[in-house]
């Protein structure tokens, strides 16, 4: 064999070794890449003192006006569903009907049940009395307008703060003000809900250090002004107007437009709004990052799944009853394992208010009739498997007894 042929072999045989080197330090790299854990991109890791130390299972209830309903509801909600946590209105208009002229029989009795049936009490605030507004709208669920005086605000969140100091867990500060409908048909205005949720916060934590304060559940719309402000400009809003100062955690809106894991970018692509989706609460938690939030939590304070066919509002995302159940649960099985720590506290709407008819969109969100009947989908949350930080409880098995199931149950706190 020549010098030259020898010469070319162990080139080939250096090129070969190299190539194969450089094959194995790829493969290590992708190797590394593949299981290395991968950054959260939602900051899930500047989580470190949770208000809500769980997922936090709230259901929205309608207590005020007992009709004989109240008590079962408040057991069905304890006993059955094993929540922690009901969401209840305590309606300005009621509570201060004249002003400084107060009565606490609802809320009063509503505090006791809460106690009675070891439920934690999520408090809404607002539904402004008409002297407070000089408006001729008539607050209700959907429908509000804020104070003239602001000092008016803080006095109502004040008293009911100093009254029920220790007994509330958390208060919701307002509802869905970027909704011309809840701000007087008033075009929507950040600066000013901050405005008045720094009254609110500062009267609360005045006489009660304790309660978790959550600002207003934003509308997942994308407008048009002046009747409604997407919620993302809404949020960048709030945040240029310093509102964290004034809030514990960040409140939001996240109804069943599909299924849970469809996200923004998929209502986007589909021609709808990126606010289409459940996965929208993605897009405003990636404004916290930008505010350098990251710390902060944030609540689902509304989120279901609608079976509504006749109002052509809602028609076009409704259910079936038994796409109601399942994606009910896969709702909270999805935050559960793509958005701890930083979303704690979740409220399903609803528990049935025995007011409400077909002709109420509400009706069609409800877990049960009006009737006290459940549907479907109160019985697929009383079997669902429930998060209690990284464990997890079995929900109501088949084969198991009203008494076995109280015996092995056990909320989250």
């Amino acid at each position: 064999m020549s010098k030259t042929q020898i010469s070319s072999n162990r080139y080939r045989r250096y090129v070969i070794g190299a190539l194969a080197s450089i094959a194995l330090l790829v493969i290590g790299i992708v190797t590394i890449i593949a299981v290395r854990p991968q950054p959260d991109p939602f900051g899930g890791d500047a989580i470190t003192a949770p208000p809500f130390t769980t997922i936090g299972y709230s259901i929205q209830t309608f207590l005020w006006w007992d009709e004989g309903n109240a008590g079962m509801q408040a057991s069905m909600v304890n006993r059955v569903l094993n929540f922690g946590y009901i969401k209840q209105n305590f309606p300005w208009r009621e509570l201060e009907p004249r002003q400084n002229e107060w009565d606490f029989t609802q809320s009063d009795r509503i505090i006791a049940l809460a106690d009675e049936w070891d439920l934690g009490l999520i408090v809404r605030l607002g539904q402004a009395p008409q002297w407070a507004t000089g408006s001729d709208i008539e607050s209700d669920e959907s429908h509000d307008a804020p104070p003239n005086n602001l000092e008016d605000m803080a006095d109502y969140c004040g008293t009911i703060a100093e009254r029920y100091a220790g007994q509330v867990v958390a208060y919701q500060i307002w509802n869905e003000p970027n909704l011309a409908r809840e701000w007087g048909t008033n075009t929507p205005n950040a600066e000013d809900y901050v405005a008045l949720l720094a009254v609110c916060s500062e009267a609360i934590r005045a006489v009660d250090s304790e309660a978790i304060l959550i600002s207003a559940g934003l509308s997942p719309t994308g407008g048009p002004m002046p009747y409604a402000m997407p919620d993302d400009q809404y949020l960048d809003a709030m945040y240029r107007a310093a509102f964290q100062q004034y809030i514990d955690v960040v409140g939001v809106h996240a109804p069943g437009f599909s299924v849970p894991s469809y996200g923004p970018d998929d209502a986007a692509a589909d021609g709808m709004g990126r606010w289409a989706s459940f996965r929208r609460v993605e897009d405003l938690r990636k404004i916290m990052l930008l505010h350098d939030d990251a710390a902060r939590q944030m609540a689902i304070l509304e989120f279901g799944f609608t079976t509504d066919t006749e109002n052509s509002d809602y028609a076009w995302f409704s259910v079936t009853e038994e796409e109601q159940a399942r994606l009910t649960v896969d709702a909270y099985v999805y935050v559960a394992e793509n958005w701890r720590p930083w979303v704690g506290l979740m409220s399903l709407i609803y528990m049935p208010n025995p007011r409400w008819t077909p002709a109420d969109e509400e009706w069609w969100w409800a877990v049960g009739e009006s009737d006290g009947t459940m549907r479907r989908v109160f019985f697929s949350l009383a079997q669902m498997d429930r998060y209690c930080g990284d464990e997890i409880q079995l929900g109501w098995q088949a084969d198991w007894s009203e008494e076995e199931w109280f015996e092995q149950r056990d909320t989250c706190p």
